[in-house]
């Protein structure tokens, strides 16, 4: 799964890597450096322009998943993964997956691993720390008492590489440039969508272990990203 992330480039740079039209200023204004984004929290995302079919968009979502069916917004807190597997067939994701494709750009992301009595975070990036996008699903959501449209998102999960395996049994997808214009392609078929459900390459990736104060959402700060070194576990002899 993918349950915390991280993102620091600004949203200037953003709208020139995935090419969006220019995005107004309260939006750039509202991405800042994030270095514990959580579920619930406000997300960027690159989607299809709403006005113009061939252009894409930076837009300020939530993240977890919030179906236009749903009866309440709260069911958003449990569906911020969604497995590419399966996500064509399952009520929460099927609409989305058929004309809400999204991309979700992040710098890095955490995954926890037990070791001894305790589980140790570990932050994993691409090598560099470029900047990269999760192949993302999103959705609207109408108050039916009235009030403001929640728009909200989801990331795709796929089978871990070698490298990641090591931490947890799932990944995220990770989209190369050359994949990310078929993910936003709403003329996409079942076929070429799911071939890009790849997971992405270990030789590309690096993982390391971070301090424990990413545990709690509440803590930010650059020092999140700092590789610590772990403690040696005592021999059982």
């Amino acid at each position: 799964m993918c349950g915390r992330y991280v993102l620091t480039t600004p949203g200037e740079v953003l709208a020139q890597i995935f090419e969006t039209a220019p995005p107004p200023e309260e939006t750039l204004a509202a991405i800042v450096p994030r270095y514990n984004i959580a579920p619930t929290q406000t997300v960027p995302i690159i989607r299809r322009s709403s006005t113009a079919a061939a252009t894409r968009e930076l837009a300020l979502v939530q993240w977890g998943l919030v179906p236009h069916w749903a009866k309440d917004p709260g069911i958003g807190n449990s569906l911020i993964n969604a497995r590419s597997e399966t996500a064509a067939e399952k009520p929460s994701f099927r609409d989305a997956m058929k004309r809400r494709r999204c991309l979700i750009p992040a710098n890095a992301f955490y995954e926890w691993k037990k070791l001894g009595k305790g589980k140790q975070p570990f932050l994993i990036q691409l090598r560099g720390g470029s900047t990269f996008a999760f192949a993302g699903l999103w959705s609207q959501w109408k108050n039916p008492e009235g009030g403001a449209t929640l728009e909200t998102c989801a990331i795709l999960t796929t089978t871990p590489n070698e490298l990641t395996a090591t931490v947890h049994d799932r990944m995220p997808v990770i989209l190369p440039a050359a994949s990310q214009g078929p993910w936003l392609d709403p003329a996409a078929d079942t076929s070429t969508l799911t071939g890009l459900f790849l997971s992405y390459p270990a030789a590309g990736m690096e993982v390391f272990p971070v301090s424990k104060r990413v545990n709690s959402p509440a803590n930010e700060g650059p020092e999140n990203v700092a590789p610590v070194q772990l403690a040696e576990t005592p021999s059982e002899n």
